[in-house]
């Protein structure tokens, strides 16, 4: 592993802010709307980790990515909620669900490359938000949804700091991940897949893994948000400016990264909360997304790269 001294420093101060946020609200510093807010942004910041694990680094980009997440939410919501399993074991079975049901659909699409992949991935999804109104209603809630879901916590801050533990436990050990052989190996199939075949590793297998990682990460955060907001809805699990919000965290934050992803998801969460004030409506989405245009086009690896840079500074000066 190559570690430098600035990864330990973004580690540390990204779980210090975490751990001091609720004091803070306490201190009357932030509104509690606040934590609400973070939550959220938690929730979007695993997503984009997820999609960062399977398009950041081989290359193949998703457009279906709430596919997976809809099987874990979706998962654990019936299993809980229709057939009475407790949460504690319809959360597991509900991400087991979703490795094993996205990598039989997807895995074929994993042999075809560039547009088609992300077509193929954007039709499973809008091929699961037809299925979920129309086969066994009652079960999916048709297109109602489900409500009544069973809740993990109460109250804000606990809702957080659940949140927060999680998000930190997945950013921490994908990125982890990302920096053993299997990361570097990822790497370099979305540098050159041919040289990597080539080199004799075998790159189904590679892509295989990294979706099933992939999977793991968005059906975990699929089914602990389901519990969280206690209801879901197909069009607003299946919503395409989901996805875009998904693709546009993990770009301007830094792809690739693991640890970008989060920036880019708490960056995106708050601007979209500080224009809902200006701009109520969708309108909103036009800025943010001229937002992240310009922040792309001024630096492509994204905030990471900013943060990156200005810390090297820093220490060569000192």
């Amino acid at each position: 592993m190559n570690l430098r001294w600035y990864h330990f420093a973004a580690w540390g101060a990204l779980i210090a802010a975490m751990l001091l946020m609720p004091r803070l609200v306490d201190l009357g510093l932030m509104g509690r709307g606040t934590l609400r807010t973070m939550i959220q942004a938690c929730y979007l910041a695993m997503f984009a980790i997820s999609w960062d694990v399977l398009s950041g680094r081989t290359g193949y980009i998703s457009f279906g990515h709430p596919f997976l997440i809809g099987i874990g939410a979706y998962g654990t919501a019936i299993l809980s909620k229709k057939f009475g399993v407790p949460v504690e074991l319809s959360i597991p079975l509900a991400v087991l669900i979703t490795m094993i049901g996205g990598l039989v659909v997807l895995l074929p699409a994993l042999r075809i490359k560039g547009s088609y992949f992300a077509l193929v991935t954007l039709a499973f999804m809008e091929l699961m938000y037809q299925l979920v109104q129309v086969i066994r209603p009652d079960l999916t809630g048709g297109t109602r949804g489900l409500s009544g879901i069973k809740t993990l916590t109460r109250g804000a801050e606990n809702g957080y700091m659940l949140a927060v533990s999680l998000m930190l436990a997945v950013a921490l050990g994908c990125w982890l991940l990302m920096r053993t052989r299997f990361g570097t190996a990822l790497w370099a199939l979305g540098q050159n897949e041919e040289a990597v075949s080539g080199s004799g590793l075998s790159t189904i297998r590679l892509k295989a893994m990294a979706f099933l990682v992939s999977a793991f990460v968005a059906g975990l955060a699929g089914a602990f948000l389901v519990h969280y907001n206690g209801s879901l809805a197909p069009r607003a699990m299946f919503d395409i400016n989901s996805v875009f919000t998904i693709i546009v965290a993990a770009l301007i934050g830094g792809a690739g990264t693991i640890l970008g992803p989060v920036l880019g998801a708490f960056f995106l969460t708050f601007l979209l909360e500080w224009l809902r004030p200006f701009l109520p409506g969708a309108e909103r989405f036009l800025v943010y997304g001229a937002v992240a245009l310009v922040l792309y086009m001024y630096q492509p690896k994204g905030i990471y790269a900013i943060i990156e840079g200005g810390l090297k500074r820093l220490w060569g000066r000192a």
